[in-house]
């Protein structure tokens, strides 16, 4: 009688040194494409990125090593992924946005604190007066996306874009300067 030898599963599990490894850079990743507005949200991005790489490995098992650039572009696309969830799921009004807690400033500095308070409603209040597009790609800008980041999280043209915040920002300018603000 032949013994038959099993055949071996598709992919081997990870060890899991190698996988706490992976966690480790994957949390890397993460920290660099991740605003600070997702900070709260960063552990359901490692779990997607690390839920990504596994089904990638148990898909092609010769695949053993994967290059930083590979897993930055991993934790990169779970972001934009999961910004899009969000943004499907609920959209905030921007009277919601005054709601939403300032930025720390020195506590022993009222004047300071005062002051950035009232540039904070000045720049909320301009922004409101922009036309949507505008306002949209504008915000990106302000919170830190270069230009072909904000088009491609708004899924537009990247000159459009373009043309959009720096428009925007002219109209910005404009109006903050008409409520006695110079940048």
């Amino acid at each position: 009688m032949e013994l038959q030898q099993r055949p071996e599963p598709v992919a081997k599990a990870l060890p899991d040194e190698g996988l706490a490894q992976l966690r480790r850079d994957l949390e890397r990743a993460v920290s660099r494409v991740c605003p600070p507005a997702l900070a709260n949200r960063r552990e359901d991005l490692v779990q997607t990125a690390m839920i990504r790489v596994v089904e990638l490995q148990r898909r092609e098992p010769d695949r053993s090593r994967l290059s930083p650039a590979y897993l930055y572009r991993v934790a990169y696309t779970a972001l934009i992924d999961e910004m899009r969830s969000l943004d499907r799921r609920r959209e905030v009004a921007l009277e919601e946005v005054e709601a939403m807690p300032r930025q720390p400033t020195t506590p022993g500095d009222p004047e300071r604190s005062a002051g950035a308070a009232q540039i904070g409603r000045a720049v909320r209040d301009c922004l409101q007066r922009l036309v949507q597009d505008r306002r949209l790609a504008v915000t990106l800008y302000l919170q830190g996306h270069t230009i072909p980041e904000a088009a491609e999280l708004l899924a537009w043209d990247g000159k459009r874009t373009e043309n959009l915040v720096y428009r925007g920002l002219s109209g910005l300018r404009a109006c903050l300067a008409t409520k006695g603000f110079q940048p």
